[in-house]
This record gives C-alpha cells, sequence and structure tokens, in this order.
C-alpha cells in the first residue's frame, strides 16, 4: 500500500507541476473553449438551479478543491438535467452531475468519490489532452459526442443522447481507448489523494463505481467499453480494490465541511425532478417498511404534487413537517404546493416564516408573490419581485414573466411588455422575445425603460449571431468533452 501511494504521489507531483506547454492547447484557449462550451449549455437549458443541490455540489466540491495547490483554472460545479448515472469535467474546470446520479448514490462521500474524480481530470488537463486527440478523429463522431451531452439531457432521457452518440462515435472513438482508460486510472488515483486531505472516505469512489458496474448488468453491459460514457468500468473497480484493501484514514485526517442530510437532498432531486411513474411506487414501497423516513416522505409529496395528486401531496409534506418542523425545504414546498390548490394565504403564511433563510429565502419571497398576486395584494407582490430579480441568482426567469402579469393588471403594457420580452429571452424563445421588446420600445414613455429593452433587444440579436459562429468553430475544429464520471 505504501509503495502503490507513493507512486501515486509521484505521478501526481508530475502532473500538477509539468509546464503547460506540454498540452494541446494554452490555458488562455481552453478558458475561452470553457466560456463558451458553457454558455451553449445554458442556452440549451439543460442546467438544473436548484439551491439546494447546487449548494451540497459546491461545498463538497470546493472541499476537495481547497487543499489543491494553485490552478490555472476556477472550478465551477453544475447539475445538469438528466436521469443518467453521469458526470463529466469540461474544458476549463466546470464539473457537471446528473442529476440521476444524484438520484443513484447513497450519502456524501460516494458523491464527493465522483466529484474527486472529476476534479482528477481538471488537475490532469484530461479535456485539453482530449481536444487534441480529437484532431485524428472525423468531425461527425465529434459533433455527435458535443451533440449527445446536450440531446440527452434536453430530452429528459439518457437514451436518445447516448443513441446519438454511439452511432457517431463508431469511426473513429476506438482510436483514443487506452489514453482514455490511462485518464480515467489517473484521475482515480488522484481522487484518492484528494479525498485523504478532505474528511470524506475514498471508500465513497469503489462504491460509487460498484453501482456503476451494477446499472452495467441490468442492461448495458454488452456494449463495448469505448461506446460507454464510463470506461473500463470493471478495471477501475479491480485498481480501487486493490488501493483501498488495507486502507487507513491518517490520524490527522480532517472532519468534512457540514452540509445537508443526503438523503433529504436525495430524495428533492427525485420528487422535483424524477420521473414520477418511476418513483412513486418505488418511494411508497419504502415507506411502507420505513414509515418514519421523512426524507421518504418528502420526496413522495413532491412527486404526488407534480401529478394530479396535490391533495396527497399536501398531506405527506406535513407528515415530513410533522417529524422536522423547522426544515426550510420542506416549508418551501408545502407553500408552493399550497399555491397549486389554491390556498393562497395559506401559503402566504408559511412562506413568510422562511423569507430570511439565507439560502431559501428568495425563492419563498417568490413563491409569496405568486400567491400575492392571486390573492390581489400587487404592490407587494411587486416589492418582493423586484428582490427577487435584483438579487441576479439564476433560477428565477419566471419573476418577469410574474412582473408582466402584474403590469398588465395595472393597465401599464408597455412595461408588461418589455417584461414579458425579458422573461422568453431568457428562457430562449427568441421569437416572442424580439416581438414583445419591438412593442416595448414602440410605447414605453421611460426614457431610461425604452434603453433596457433596447438593450435587451440588441443583446438578443448579438446571441444569435454569436452562437451560429460558436456552433460553426466547434464543429469546425472537432471540439469534444470529455464525459466520464
Amino acid at each position: 500500500m505504501t509503495q502503490l501511494k507513493q507512486a501515486v504521489s509521484l505521478i501526481l507531483f508530475f502532473v500538477l507541476l509539468c509546464p503547460t506547454s506540454t498540452f494541446a492547447i494554452s490555458i488562455p484557449d481552453e478558458l475561452k473553449l470553457g466560456k463558451e462550451y458553457l454558455q451553449l449549455m445554458k442556452n440549451k437549458d439543460v442546467i438544473l438551479y436548484d439551491p439546494v443541490a447546487q449548494k451540497m455540489i459546491e461545498i463538497v466540491g470546493n472541499a476537495i478543491v481547497k487543499p489543491l495547490p494553485p490552478q490555472p483554472f476556477h472550478f465551477d460545479f453544475f447539475m445538469v438535467n438528466d436521469d443518467s448515472f453521469n458526470a463529466f469535467a469540461m474544458p476549463a474546470a466546470n464539473i457537471f452531475v446528473h442529476s440521476g446520479l444524484i438520484a443513484s448514490l447513497d450519502n456524501i462521500d460516494e458523491l464527493a468519490g465522483i466529484l474527486a474524480h472529476e476534479i482528477g481530470h481538471a488537475v490532469g488537463r484530461h479535456v485539453s489532452q482530449s481536444i487534441d486527440r480529437s484532431k485524428i478523429v472525423a468531425t461527425g463522431s465529434l459533433a455527435g459526442m458535443v451533440a449527445g451531452i446536450l440531446v440527452g439531457a434536453a430530452a429528459g432521457s439518457s437514451e436518445a443522447g447516448q443513441a446519438l452518440s454511439i452511432g457517431s462515435m463508431a469511426a473513429g472513438q476506438s482510436a483514443m481507448l487506452t489514453y482514455t482508460r490511462e485518464n480515467e486510472t489517473e484521475a482515480d488515483q488522484k481522487a484518492v489523494l484528494f479525498l485523504e486531505q478532505t474528511g470524506y472516505s475514498p471508500q465513497g469512489i469503489l462504491d460509487s463505481l460498484l453501482k456503476i458496474r451494477q446499472a452495467d448488468y441490468q442492461g448495458i453491459e454488452n456494449i463495448p467499453d469505448y461506446f460507454k460514457t464510463h470506461p473500463g468500468t470493471a478495471a477501475r473497480v479491480s485498481h480501487l480494490s486493490g488501493i483501498l484493501a488495507d486502507y487507513k484514514p491518517p490520524a490527522d485526517k480532517p472532519a468534512p465541511p457540514k452540509n445537508f442530510d443526503y438523503n433529504m437532498v436525495k430524495y428533492r432531486v427525485i420528487g422535483l425532478y424524477g420521473d414520477t411513474d418511476t418513483y412513486i411506487p418505488k418511494i411508497e414501497i419504502a415507506l411502507q417498511n420505513d414509515p418514519d423516513n421523512v426524507a421518504f416522505h418528502y420526496g413522495l409529496g413532491l412527486l404526488y404534487g407534480r401529478s394530479t395528486r396535490i391533495n396527497e401531496g399536501i398531506e405527506q409534506l406535513n407528515k415530513a413537517l410533522n417529524k422536522d418542523p423547522f426544515e426550510p425545504m420542506i416549508l418551501l414546498e408545502l407553500g408552493r404546493l399550497y399555491i397549486s390548490n389554491t390556498e393562497y394565504t395559506r401559503a402566504i403564511t408559511i412562506l413568510d416564516s422562511m423569507a430570511d433563510d439565507p439560502l431559501l429565502g428568495d425563492w419563498a419571497i417568490f413563491n409569496r408573490c405568486v400567491a400575492q398576486i392571486q390573492n390581489g395584494n400587487l404592490p407587494a407582490a411587486e416589492k418582493g419581485l423586484e428582490h427577487v430579480l435584483g438579487s441576479g441568482k439564476p433560477g428565477f426567469e419566471k419573476a418577469n414573466y410574474h412582473m408582466a402579469e402584474i403590469m398588465s393588471r395595472q393597465s401599464k403594457q408597455a412595461l408588461s411588455n418589455y417584461y414579458l420580452g425579458v422573461y422568453y429571452a431568457r428562457i430562449h424563445d427568441e421569437q416572442n422575445a424580439a416581438r414583445q421588446l419591438e412593442r416595448a420600445i414602440e410605447t414605453l414613455d421611460d426614457e431610461k425603460m425604452r434603453e433596457k429593452a433596447q438593450n435587451e433587444l440588441e443583446n438578443l440579436e448579438g446571441k444569435g449571431k454569436k452562437e451560429e459562429g460558436t456552433r460553426i468553430e466547434y464543429f469546425n475544429n472537432f471540439i469534444t468533452p470529455h464525459q466520464n464520471a
């Protein structure tokens, strides 16, 4: 074990300190690619801005990054709206976790293991190497790999993306097999070393890989390794099992940072983004075996709320609240379901109680504004929405829609057009956005608001041209993401 750790340490030392000139693209070029690729992902609306899951991922990811030597990139972490068991690193240390991964893992150590592996890819600049390798692969192959992630996630199904990726990779991906597997081994070795310094158990990465292998046995094991997003899973399990066979944590290993109850976040992700037909029967059975499990009641309540069973959803959330009366996650979603059930006054009372919560307070204010609009308290709703929009946080695109509703009810049609235009721009409906903004520019009396509308319209037009140029540049230069959990 000692010899192996020494060897891994030497590898890590070399990779961390070797000059960047040995890599195919410069750091500024990779930063540019990372920024453009991240914008492409955002424009495709595949990123989930769930405040709780996002915060949990950031806490774990940043705890792993913190002890590392200075890095050329700032690490950012995101969640992708996709049911598959996967995570991947993109150029410039942008790390993505699929919602299906959160739903499949059992504890924070497993999540830390996956993130440490992806951070290992970023530290080793494997994405940069992958871009260099892609130059020898057919353009169609790499275009398909790019589209595979985006199509699969946007469709909410990994099968569509996987089919597209598999079909287009066949021509050239096998040429990169050995190198990719070396990257995987190196990232696993790095992950073990990183986790030793964080308080998370390295056993988590092995446990997560065992779950991947179990998924393989359930349906995709007959697909060759080079067609899968997790190449060499069996070999990685064997290698890590050897490393961890006699592993003992260091005596001075720190405690991991405080975080959320993983099960609560897991069942929040399942409840808000998972397939209702798949998960409702599973959690109903689980509750029969463990009727006091708060996370089960919470997740099932959210799933019922997304179906036609809103009253049952409210009942389940109240059961969860009875067991944990001050949990903001439960309070927020209970207030939201009361709005769906047209119980606006009750919703406002609950949401008022958590408006100052440091993480979910703005979401409570936003939902309270929706209830206030329905109750006719337009001034209070307008003030609250101004606060939410002024925060600049992602995920509040619909606040513009509700502002447009308020303006319309107050017979301020020009302002309604403006906010509706901004709303459509934020959800990437460029045609309707342009139409509404043009109407606003024609009719707004306030010069500052007219200028804001003009700027929005110009940004919309400029973004369309930039997206087309970026798309052509990516496909012409054979650029592919590295997608290996």
